[in-house]
């Protein structure tokens, strides 16, 4: 099912919408927040997307840290999430600068308060897509969902595409693998295709943790409609993010590389205009390998195939053989039908 993202179209027969991730690599900064989204606009992103944090709604102080994080993420999202106002200062820089402005709430209370920003719609994370109450509220606020899979198995993700297509709203399902960075064997981009299949109703695409490019193409040949991508402006800030980001350089690569594969999935075979000049010189036609004499039947040691292609086709050189020559023909001269005759 397609949807609009303000005045973008996502889904099926359309465009890559493609999402800078920049999570909180902006340190709690709002300045550097706002050179993300200006520097997202530059590279061509579609949207470029935060995350609110009410770090008591979210989460218990103290839970298990991943090895990505040095520091408790309590304590970190503490520090440099961006406040509410924060969130509206910069929502209202990206509509100033002609980008689309997503954000990720990690809890109730946060989609709550970033509902009074009027989002076109909500971004969800792997670890609440199977938070089957909170899905259910979201539903409520009556805007399309992106919903990350990662950490998932297949009846999972049927659960949540079960409630959300019963639901009456957009929603789109992206192939995810929560690791940071992850192992290329667990990605498994061939999914893609099996979620295209499988969840008919929903938007499908990727969300991409690789430090690199490459899984996001193959994603977009795999029929990812959206591709979300973590960026950040310097690789050495350190954060739970570093190592998964993209710079802003390689953004613009990555916008560039989508937009020539996207022209590139055609999937017809024929001749094409720009070709046919070539085709001229490059295929190979029937030539004389020596001088034959009027009235000689040609053999097989008299003939092969010599570019350029605007004689008689090579593929009919069996048609040529056991003819006779109407005329002398010299040796390497391309072979015309008016040489010769039955």
């Amino acid at each position: 099912m397609n949807f609009n993202i303000n005045a973008t179209t996502v889904g099926a027969n359309e465009p890559v919408f493609i999402i800078a991730e920049a999570c909180d690599n902006h340190m709690g900064d709002l300045k550097v927040a706002k050179e993300m989204a200006r520097l997202s606009k530059l590279a061509g992103a579609s949207a470029v997307k935060f995350q609110h944090h009410l770090p008591e709604e979210e989460m218990l102080e103290d839970i298990p840290m991943s090895d990505n994080f040095d520091e408790p993420l309590f304590q970190f999202l503490k520090k440099n999430a961006l406040t509410l106002s924060e969130h509206v200062e910069l929502k209202n820089f990206c509509d100033d600068i002609g980008i689309t402005y997503l954000c990720t709430p990690f809890s109730w209370a946060a989609a709550i308060q970033l509902h009074e920003l009027d989002l076109p719609a909500y971004k969800i994370g792997s670890g609440e897509m199977t938070d089957i109450p909170y899905l259910k509220k979201m539903i409520d606020l009556g805007r399309p969902l992106i919903i990350s899979t990662g950490m998932s198995d297949i009846s999972e993700i049927t659960r949540t595409y079960n409630l959300l297509d019963q639901g009456g709203i957009p929603f789109a399902l992206l192939n995810c693998t929560s690791e940071y960075p992850p192992v290329y064997e667990d990605i498994n981009l061939l999914f893609i295709n099996e979620m295209i299949n499988l969840f008919p109703n929903a938007t499908i695409g990727h969300s991409d943790h690789t430090p690199d490019l490459f899984t996001c193409f193959g994603a977009v040949v795999a029929g990812a409609k959206i591709i979300e991508k973590h960026v950040i402006i310097d690789k050495t800030t350190p954060g739970p993010d570093q190592s998964v980001s993209i710079n802003f350089s390689e953004l613009t690569e990555l916008v560039d590389g989508i937009r020539k594969i996207e022209k590139a999935l055609g999937s017809s075979k024929k001749v094409h205009s720009h070709e046919n000049q070539i085709r001229e010189w490059a295929t190979r036609s029937v030539v004389s390998t020596k001088s034959i004499k009027k009235g000689s039947v040609i053999e097989p040691d008299m003939v092969w195939s010599k570019r350029p292609g605007t004689g008689i086709p090579s593929h009919l050189i069996d048609d040529v053989i056991g003819k006779k020559a109407l005329v002398d023909i010299n040796q390497n001269i391309l072979i015309d039908w008016s040489m010769l005759k039955e």
